[in-house]
C-alpha cells in the first residue's frame, strides 16, 4: 500500500527553511516543492509518460503559488489522460512564449527609437513650420541639430528630465543667451506635442522662470550718420568676392527686407517690367503678403543676377546647392569680410539705417516707412496693414531713398541727420 502524503499548507511552503541539501516538500499525485540550499524554491511534477519516469518543472515560489501549482499539476495529470505528454506541451508553451516576449522587446526596441526626443522635435518643428518665417524655420532647426541632439536627441522623449533641460540651456546660455531663450521655448512646444501625441505624461518643460536670465534688448547695428553709411556702400561695390553674395549685400540697403526675406527671394516673385517683389505670406514675419517696390538701381542689380542664376529657382542660390538658397550667414560674413564688425553692420541693421534715414534725412512720413518695413502698424484711418497700403508712396519712396545712396557713394552734398529733441 502507497504512502499516504499529506496536502501541504500555505504556511508551511513559506516557513520552510533551506538545508545542507536539497528538500523535497510533497504535495500529492507526483506534485512536490524543492527547496535549494541557497533558498530558492521551485514546483515540480513526476509522472510516468510511455513507462519513462520524467519530471515537469512547474515554476519558482512565490510567483506561482500553492494553488495555482496544483492547478497546473491537475492540468498536466489531464494531459496524460489523453495520452499527451504534459512536458512536450510545457516545451511547446514555453517556446511560443519566449518567441512572444522576444517580439514584444523588438516591438518596445523600435518603439523607443520611435519616440526618440530627435524624432518628436522634428516632428513638432514640421507641425508649426507653416506659422513661422522662413529664416526663424531654419535657424531653429540649425540650432537643434548643433546644440541638442548631439546631447539629448537619441533618448527616448520620456526619460529626458528637467535637470537634462536646465544643464543643457546654461551651457548654450553660456555662449549666447538669445540661443538659449529660442530653444527654452522649443524644448516646451516639443514636449507638449509629445503630451498631446500621447508620449508622456508630463511636461518636465512647464517652468523655466528663474533658469536663464533675462535677453536684453538691443538695437540692430547700423549706420546712420551719412558719411560712414557712404563708406559703408562704397565698400560694398568694392567686394571681390562671390558675385551673388555681392548683390545680395547690394540690394540689401536698397531693399532693407529681412534678411530671411531676401536669401529666400525666388525669381517667380520678381516681375521687372512691373518694378515690382511681390514676397507671398509664408515667407513674412506677420504671415501677411507684401510688395517690394523696385528702384531702376535694383532692377540693374536683379537684371546682372538674372543672367547667372534666372534659370534656378532662387535669386541667391547656395554655391553648394541650387536647390537650396544661400545661408543666413553669407551676407554677414560678407560684411566682416570688408572689415566692419558685427558691432558697426549685419544683415538686419540696413533696415534700421534706412528707418531713421528716410525718416530723419529725407522727411519721408513713418507709417509709409513702417509699411515698407511690414510692420504691423495701422494706417492713418485705423486700418490694418495690406500690401498695398501706400503703394504710390512707397515706390516714390524706394526711388528716393536709391538715388539718395547713389549720392552718398559719389559724394553729393550729404544732408546731415537731425538731432533727437
Amino acid at each position: 500500500m502507497p504512502k499516504r502524503i499529506i496536502p501541504l499548507t500555505d504556511m508551511q511552503v513559506q516557513k520552510v527553511k533551506p538545508n545542507a541539501k536539497e528538500i523535497k516538500l510533497g504535495d500529492g499525485d507526483g506534485l512536490y516543492l524543492l527547496v535549494s540550499p541557497s533558498g530558492g524554491k521551485l514546483w515540480r511534477f513526476d509522472y510516468r509518460y510511455l513507462d519513462r519516469r520524467k519530471t515537469l518543472s512547474i515554476g519558482p515560489y512565490p510567483a506561482i503559488s500553492l494553488a495555482k501549482a496544483r492547478q497546473l499539476r491537475d492540468d498536466a495529470r489531464r494531459l496524460l489522460l489523453d495520452g499527451t505528454d504534459p512536458g512536450t506541451v510545457h516545451s511547446k508553451r514555453a517556446k511560443a512564449e519566449k518567441l512572444k516576449e522576444s517580439h514584444a522587446a523588438e516591438q518596445r526596441q523600435a518603439d523607443y527609437a520611435a519616440n526618440t526626443f530627435e524624432k518628436v522635435a522634428r516632428e513638432w518643428h514640421s507641425s508649426r513650420v507653416s506659422e513661422w518665417s522662413a529664416t526663424h524655420a531654419d535657424r531653429l532647426m540649425r540650432q537643434l541639430e548643433r546644440d541638442v541632439f548631439p546631447e539629448i536627441g537619441s533618448r527616448h522623449i520620456a526619460e529626458v528630465t528637467f535637470t537634462d533641460i536646465v544643464a543643457l540651456l546654461r551651457k548654450v546660455s553660456i555662449r549666447t543667451l538669445e540661443t538659449a531663450h529660442r530653444l527654452k521655448i522649443a524644448f516646451h512646444g516639443t514636449f507638449r506635442y509629445a503630451m498631446m501625441h500621447g508620449l508622456i505624461t508630463h511636461n518636465p518643460a512647464t517652468d523655466f522662470r528663474e533658469v536663464l536670465p533675462t535677453v536684453k534688448p538691443k538695437h540692430m547695428a547700423a549706420p546712420t550718420d551719412p558719411k560712414k553709411a557712404a563708406e559703408l556702400l562704397r565698400a560694398i561695390d568694392s567686394f571681390s568676392g562671390s558675385f551673388i553674395v555681392k548683390c545680395a549685400m547690394q540690394l540689401a540697403p536698397l531693399l532693407f527686407c529681412r534678411p530671411g526675406e531676401l536669401r529666400h527671394a525666388e525669381w517667380s516673385e520678381i516681375d521687372l517690367e512691373r518694378a515690382l517683389w511681390s514676397i507671398p505670406a509664408e515667407k513674412m514675419k506677420l504671415k501677411k503678403p507684401h510688395l517690394v517696390p523696385l528702384s531702376n538701381q535694383a532692377i540693374v542689380i536683379f537684371k546682372a543676377l538674372q543672367t547667372l542664376t534666372g534659370s534656378g529657382r532662387y535669386v541667391f542660390p547656395c554655391h553648394r546647392s541650387p536647390l537650396r538658397c544661400m545661408s543666413e550667414n553669407s551676407v554677414n560674413a560678407g560684411l566682416r569680410r570688408l572689415g566692419f564688425e558685427k558691432e558697426e553692420i549685419t544683415g538686419h541693421g540696413f533696415r534700421a539705417m534706412a528707418r531713421t534715414m528716410l525718416h530723419e534725412i529725407l522727411q519721408f512720413q513713418p507709417d509709409v516707412i513702417e509699411a515698407q518695413l511690414a510692420h504691423a502698424v495701422p494706417d492713418r484711418l485705423g486700418n490694418a496693414y495690406n500690401r498695398t497700403q501706400f503703394i504710390k508712396e512707397r515706390t516714390a519712396m524706394m526711388q528716393t531713398w536709391a538715388d539718395y545712396l547713389d549720392g552718398l557713394k559719389t559724394g553729393a552734398k550729404v544732408i546731415p541727420l537731425k538731432k533727437a529733441n
